[in-house]
């Protein structure tokens, strides 16, 4: 790890904190994943990215990171779905987990470590609720198994609800409720006609939804870890009865770190099907939009600050992903000097000191792409001057690289959209073949032929240039 401080805004005490992991060098993550009951939409992709872009700098930064993201396969949701379908869980949620992977594939998002399924936990679930009944912070009634909020001194130090305000007794079932509701939440759902259980000391059910999470991390990370993640909506109740169940099971502080990333909306307003702005990835993409622009725009604006999606948005997010593409076209162009340019030299350390300062900075990614953009400009300055040498191409290439690693858009696959076409583009290879065939029809003089090849190639996404050297092809957003 760096001797660079790393700063984070802990959502536990709503303020800018040092990080430092429990374990030098090492942190452990847990990620919110999502509920299995539909295709993810980009307000769920939006915090998907930000926490992509969390490990990737935390990694850059010198750490090693354990990842966990949970799938919620059983809850109120999906037993509604499963029923309605006629299905068992496994086979109503299956196809809305492939689809979730295909969605972060696309979006170039580095998997995580694990994926546990909440279906594949019980025991340790049940454990922790046995936990929980024996220091007499649950009890047992209608079959259920409830949480008493009143046994907690510290509920609500992460979201600031008043527990003091809940009438005694009174208590919610659901496995999400109004923000609120400061009331007994439920921990074992006793069985339902018609739904799934397992059996349990209380006889059979399946766990409520706010202790899926505290079993599975624990499973896992141990029962405390570094950093915890999701989107601003899962604060209250969700990630303040996480705490509460956690803490009072074991005794121990359960995460040191709370990061949550603020809602989405679309073009000013609040996403909604009513409203006719509701888009998943796979809808923005059969609408021809480019999954590399859609990644910028969706990790540009900070994890902190709301996030207007707009269409012109993702237009600018193309243009700015085409001026680093255009320079590093004009990069492997360049004519190179003898001897390395020490200003290069000078100028890709910069470059590099201002991206992690950056990141380092409660992961300011304004600061971080302030820096690329100017790197950028000053190679094209560099390049018009004639000024480069030896190897300074290869030196900013690798700078490029490195920042990379974090933004996962400059090389993205061609299947991910490599430079902002839909999967399924021609490949190096492909465009070669392409350029011989219309070379070929020019030599035959058939200029109608060679135009049809360049136009074909135009609407994919590649730009032809004919130079002395030969013809020479870059892909565009």
């Amino acid at each position: 790890m760096s001797d660079l401080e790393i700063r984070f805004f802990n959502s536990l005490g709503r303020r800018l904190e040092r990080f430092e992991p429990l374990v030098p060098g090492r942190v452990g993550l847990y990620t919110c994943g999502p509920t299995v009951y539909n295709h993810a939409h980009i307000g769920n992709l939006r915090t998907f990215l930000f926490e992509d872009l969390l490990k990737r700098a935390l990694a850059f930064l010198g750490l090693d990171v354990v990842h966990v993201m949970n799938l919620t396969d059983v809850d109120d949701k999906t037993i509604r779905g499963a029923s309605e379908q006629g299905v068992d869980l496994d086979t109503f949620t299956q196809p809305f987990i492939d689809s979730f992977f295909e969605d972060l594939a696309t979006l170039n998002v580095v998997p995580a470590d694990h994926y546990p399924r909440a279906t594949r936990h019980i025991a340790k679930m049940i454990e922790v609720i046995a936990a929980l009944v024996e220091r007499g912070h649950a009890y047992v009634s209608d079959g259920s198994v409830w949480f008493r909020i009143a046994s907690d001194p510290d509920y609500g130090k992460l979201s600031g609800a008043r527990p003091d305000q809940a009438r005694v007794g009174e208590r919610v079932a659901a496995d999400e409720y109004e923000t609120e509701d400061v009331r007994d939440f439920v921990l074992w759902k006793g069985a339902k006609e018609g739904e799934p259980a397992w059996d349990s000391p209380w006889g059979p059910g399946r766990p409520g939804w706010h202790i899926e999470c505290s079993a599975m991390s624990a499973e896992i990370l141990g029962e405390t870890f570094d950093i915890h993640c999701g989107g601003v909506d899962n604060l209250f109740p969700h990630h303040e009865n996480e705490i509460a169940q956690s803490e009072c099971a074991t005794g121990k502080p359960f995460v040191r770190y709370w990061l949550h990333s603020e809602h989405l909306i679309v073009e000013g307003k609040k996403m909604s099907k009513s409203l006719g702005n509701f888009y998943t990835l796979k809808d923005l993409i059969a609408e021809g939009r480019s999954p590399r622009a859609i990644r910028y725009l969706l990790v540009s604006v900070h994890y902190r600050q709301k996030l207007n999606f707009t269409f012109e948005g993702l237009e600018a997010a193309s243009s700015a992903l085409r001026r680093v593409d255009e320079m590093r076209f004009r990069l492997r162009n360049a004519p190179l000097s003898e001897q390395p340019s020490d200003r290069i030299q000078r100028r890709v350390e910069q470059f590099l000191d201002r991206f992690r300062q950056g990141l380092a900075d409660d992961l300011n990614i304004s600061l971080a792409l302030a820096a690329l953009f100017d790197f950028v400009r000053d190679v094209n300055k560099a390049i018009e001057e004639g000024s480069l040498g030896a190897g300074d191409d290869r030196r900013i290439e690798e700078a490029l690289g490195q920042a990379d690693r974090v933004l996962g858009l400059l090389d993205m696959p061609w299947g991910v959209a490599a430079a902002g076409e839909a999967p399924g583009g021609p490949s190096d290879a492909e465009i070669e073949a392409r350029i011989a065939e219309r070379n070929e029809a020019r030599k035959r003089r058939d200029f109608a032929r060679a135009d049809a090849v360049r136009d074909e190639l135009a609407a994919a996404g590649v730009v032809l240039e004919d130079t002395p050297q030969g013809t020479r092809f870059k892909r565009t957003t």
